[in-house]
């Protein structure tokens, strides 16, 4: 029998400056192997993927390549997930950052929040973690503890999901 049409649902991946771009490239392409058979040779979508900048143009990423997300935080759709890339700029914290606000008008309507290594210092900030057990990068584990001492967290695990919260050590253990 064929597979009815359904909705894939939507995937936002935030591109913070100074991004890692193989967080964004592997996520996306995960996603996107993500198809069903349709019974007559296509194939369904079950993820639409959206590359979300936090603001307009293109993004500069930690080994130079320059990405044009598709929208930004203030234009973006509903999303299912939301997934954040780590970046080298992410450690740098600034508690005006409009992603911070985004997240927290967005959470309640968003099914799960994921971060990939560094990503965890786009989502700390807010304290939607504070309790929660997290993982990251190895490297940043002990400033990660030392910023948030609220977080429960250690570098042993690959993935950690607390809640709608998904904490990783980066793309590949994401």
């Amino acid at each position: 029998f064929p597979v009815q049409a359904m909705a894939p649902k939507h995937i936002g991946i935030i591109i913070p400056e100074r991004a890692v771009a193989s967080h964004v490239s592997t996520t996306a392409d995960a996603f996107a192997a993500a198809v069903l058979d349709d019974g007559f040779g296509g194939r369904i979508p079950c993820y639409r993927i959206w590359s979300i900048g936090v603001k307009g143009g293109p993004v500069t990423t930690e080994s130079g390549l320059s990405l044009t997300p598709q929208t930004t935080l203030e234009n973006s759709p509903s999303l299912a997930t939301v997934i954040i890339a780590g970046s080298s700029n992410q450690n740098r914290i600034n508690l005006r950052d409009p992603l911070f606000e985004w997240i927290l008008q967005r959470v309640s309507e968003t099914r799960r929040i994921a971060v990939l290594g560094t990503g965890i210092y786009s989502l700390a900030p807010t304290g939607l973690l504070d309790g929660r057990e997290v993982t990251t990068h190895w490297k940043m584990t002990r400033d990660v503890a030392a910023r948030f001492p609220a977080l429960r967290g250690s570098h042993l695990r690959r993935v950690v999901k607390d809640g709608p919260f998904y904490t990783s050590a980066g793309p590949t253990s994401g």
